[in-house]
């Protein structure tokens, strides 16, 4: 059996959007934070904007899980494929 690390996904170009829209958004509020540490901006105001990063992280990650759950975990219970139990179980003891 192939790893889950070794497999692929296919998404649609709305898929890829979505998800591409939300990193580099969230890779420009990262990049907000540094020019803000450069800036000697007052902590809280940083630390304000770690906290809607961490939480644009965990909307991020929720929606992919969302997405394997009902597409690759699905499709691999349907084949017969029960392995995946793991692996789903690991991923949420992840995001605890």
């Amino acid at each position: 059996m192939e790893k889950y690390s070794e497999m692929k996904k296919v998404r649609s170009d709305e898929e890829k959007r979505t998800l591409l829209a939300r990193i580099n958004r969230i890779a420009g509020q990262m990049n907000g934070v540094g020019r803000m540490v450069e800036e000697d901006r007052y902590c809280a105001d940083i630390l304000t904007q770690l906290a809607a990063i961490e939480k644009a992280v965990k909307s991020l990650a929720a929606l992919m899980l969302d997405s394997h759950i009902h597409t690759c975990i699905a499709e691999n219970i349907q084949s017969g494929n029960t392995d995946c139990v793991e692996e789903i179980a690991q991923l949420f003891r992840k995001f605890q």
